[in-house]
């Protein structure tokens, strides 16, 4: 069977910086003799950055005019091949296999096409040729530019005639009016030509001050030549692209001369049409003459002889009647979309739907957004759910097939991401039997725009039958303004294409909007426009819970019990002579302890409950809402982040946490004033223990009495201007900020530590 491999992907696998100088032109010439833009050639070569010159690629494309024996696409793959590029399917590619071109934009199969001849005119008439042409490009007002005169070079390409500077002072309307009383002297208008040499005539109006790109006033049309192909091959293709031409006109020579509408409003769109309709005539097989795209350019003179042969207009007004109607019908031809079909025909015969890849969730081949704030460990759950894929576990309380994934890390360095993995693996406490189920692709510092990493990715995917890959995070790939809905819906599009190409899901998180998220739907709080939250086929949206202080003490009862009991069954064969209202009592807990271990045990284990009670407050809490497209919505979520894993809340402690914009106002100032309360009193045991520190400083490590450390706050105010205790007040404050009156000394100090 043929192969057929696109060039434009096998010279990824060539490093130009690699190649002579030789080697490097052979590859602009095969791409050439294969039908491809010089773009590619040039994107290409930008790679070598020590060589890379600016405009060098395309000079010398310029100069790459074909032989009896080209560099063909054959060349590329044997360097490919020499450069240790191995094809992933099918044989390995020689020289007699099939190069296939971008089939983007392909209209014409040369294979099939049949050559269309030119006629010259049978009655021979200069000056209506002329005229012809003039009131088919030109207002009546506007300024042309053409030259008659002429001059001779000879070089190594052999002896050409050049033309002159030329005239640009006279309007259309002019020349028109004397071109009908010339009686078909076309000289006696625009001075003598050489009929060896022929004339020419510039396609765009000029300000009547010259003849350089500044001086056209309107970026009306572009010139498309080629002098590599026989006349009616030409004649043939370009009417067969349908090109907006307004006028074709024969060059006397090797070359049909195609004058097309490109209605561009400014030079800088003149020359991204200029490039767009090169690109695709040369993947139509025209090999454009890419000296011709400046809006200046001078065109050949109908009307006029040249040597043996005469400059004439073929035909106008063919093609497209505008570039906005070539250009939408270009971009349709080969849009491969599949046609419309008829509900009954598959009435009877439903095809089967996607096998789900999380339960209720997701399905293979569809795509799931996680949203959330910073901080809410969105990477560490998207690593949990690769865990949980590859070893066909539960994630959260979803279950997961089996299969394996592809992590594509954008944000750490990768000793940091394996890390991640590993910590994560040994917190989830699953055993790690399927490590050969998750590929993790580390690209910080090395990412590009998603619309040109999907290829690559693609590439590197086939044929490893992931069922998932999981991009974190997109923002490191957007390729556009987040907050343009046409634009994140090209990026979008993107995440289509991955799925479609290799069949996989594709799972990727994106950050919260600045500010409250509290008051919105879940699908409203991503960042940027609607589009993220709309296009994927599953959302889950992250948004943090605020525990209470009793809550947060109930954790923290829970995890002195947990320490206390692991201690003890690490280290006794203790007997259950604690009832389960004592297990749960952290009290209980450690009189226990107390009672039963020795000194050092009790600081060994004071140490774990220190260690217990800090994880405790390092916790945050969640909640996860979904927006589902496949399936029913599902009851939110609760969970604690406990670094570096994500746990259910089991017992529903969070259930009933409101979030904030949830709360009515009178709860929200009540939640206010007790935490300017707390405030107030931490600022205040700060400053009763300063005051004792300062004193003890000052009195040889001696704590002050009631009635000194009264004195030193008053005086401390009184320098501020602040208002101050009363002793009373003092003395009836030490006990909150950890101390006591000695009864024997009547001095402050520390309240013992009583385990």
């Amino acid at each position: 069977m043929e192969q057929r491999t696109s060039l434009t992907e096998i010279i990824e696998h060539i490093n130009p910086s690699e190649l002579t100088y030789q080697e490097w032109c052979s590859v602009g010439m095969a791409l050439k003799q294969e039908g491809y833009p010089v773009s590619v050639w040039d994107a290409w070569s930008q790679k070598d950055y020590g060589r890379y010159h600016a405009n060098e690629c395309e000079k010398k494309w310029r100069t790459f005019s074909g032989s009896s024996s080209p560099v063909t696409g054959g060349t590329i793959v044997q360097l490919a091949l020499d450069h240790g590029w191995v094809p992933e399917k099918g044989h390995e590619l020689d020289w007699n296999d099939s190069i296939a071109v971008d089939s983007d934009r392909v209209v014409v199969d040369k294979n099939w096409l049949e050559g269309k001849e030119i006629q010259e005119p049978s009655n021979w008439n200069p000056a209506e040729q002329l005229i012809t042409y003039l009131e088919t490009l030109f207002e009546a007002g506007e300024n042309v530019g053409y030259v008659t005169g002429s001059w001779e070079k000879t070089d190594e390409k052999g002896t050409r005639w050049l033309p002159q500077k030329g005239s640009w002072d006279r309007t259309a309307g002019q020349l028109i009016e004397l071109l009908n009383d010339c009686k078909g002297d076309i000289g006696a208008v625009l001075g003598d030509y050489n009929p060896e040499a022929g004339a020419w005539i510039r396609f765009n109006p000029l300000d009547g001050n010259g003849c350089k790109n500044e001086n056209v006033t309107e970026y009306r049309y572009a010139l498309v030549e080629s002098d590599h192909m026989e006349l009616e091959q030409q004649n043939a293709i370009l009417r067969e692209l349908e090109l907006p031409i307004a006028c074709l006109v024969y060059s006397g020579k090797k070359s049909l001369h195609a004058i097309v509408r490109v209605d561009a409003a400014d030079y800088n769109e003149y020359r991204k049409r200029v490039d767009y309709l090169y690109e695709v005539c040369q993947k139509n097989g025209i090999d454009v003459d890419t000296q011709n795209r400046n809006p200046s350019r001078l065109s050949r003179m109908p009307g006029v002889q040249r040597g043996e042969k005469k400059q004439f207009i073929v035909d106008t007004n063919i093609g497209k009647q505008s570039w906005n109607e070539w250009y939408e019908w270009i971009e349709g031809v080969n849009d491969d979309l599949p046609e419309p079909e008829g509900l009954e025909s598959v009435w009877d015969n439903l095809p089967e739907l996607s096998p789900c890849l999380i339960d209720g969730i997701l399905r293979k081949g569809h795509k799931m957004l996680i949203s959330g704030p910073s901080k809410a460990g969105k990477s560490f759950l998207q690593i949990e759910l690769c865990i949980a894929i590859a070893e066909g576990k539960k994630w959260l309380q979803w279950h997961c097939a089996q299969g394996r994934v592809m992590y594509v890390n954008l944000e750490l360095d990768r000793a940091s991401c394996l890390h991640r993995f590993k910590d994560v693996y040994e917190a989830m406490g699953f055993t790690p039997d399927n490590l050969q189920n998750i590929d993790i692709w580390n690209l910080r510092g090395k990412s590009v725009p998603m619309d040109k990493l999907a290829p690559k990715l693609i590439r590197r995917a086939a044929k490893k039958n992931y069922v998932a890959i999981i991009i974190d995070p997109i923002y490191k790939v957007i390729t556009g303004d987040e907050n343009s809905a046409d634009q994140m819906a090209n990026f979008c599009n993107q995440f289509d294409k991955v799925c479609t190409e290799l069949g996989c899901a594709v799972i990727y998180c994106h950050h919260h909007s600045k500010g409250n998220q509290g008051g919105k739907k879940s699908m409203d709080r991503a960042s940027g426009s609607g589009v993220f939250a709309r296009d994927p086929d599953a959302l889950l949206d992250l948004i943090e819970l605020e525990p209470t202080e009793a809550l947060m003490k109930q954790e923290e009862n829970k995890a002195i019990c947990k320490a206390c009991t692991d201690y003890l069954d690490a280290h006794f064969k203790w007997e259950d002579d604690l009832s389960q209202d004592d297990l749960l009592s952290s009290a209980q807990m450690m009189s226990y302890c107390e009672a039963h271990l020795d000194r050092w045990q009790k600081i060994a284990l004071d140490k774990q409950i220190t260690e217990a009670k800090a994880a405790v407050q390092a916790h945050t809490a969640w909640r996860i809402e979904g927006t589902l497209r496949e399936f029913p919505k599902f009851e939110p979520v609760n969970m604690w982040f406990e670094y570096p894993v994500h746990c259910l809340d089991q017992i529903g402690v969070l259930k009933d946490l409101e979030l904030e914009a949830d709360k009515p106002a009178w709860q929200k100032g009540r939640e206010a004033r007790k935490k300017q309360g707390e405030q107030a009193r931490k600022a205040k045991k700060e400053k009763y223990k300063m005051a004792i520190e300062n004193f003890r400083f000052t009195h040889e490590d001696k704590y002050p009495t009631v009635k000194e450390l009264y004195e030193v706050l008053k005086s401390d105010a009184e320098a501020t201007g602040e208002k101050y205790p009363e002793e009373k007040t003092v003395r009836n404050s030490l006990k909150e900020i950890g101390f006591m009156v000695n009864k024997d000394t009547r001095c402050i100090c520390p309240i013992p530590e009583t385990f």
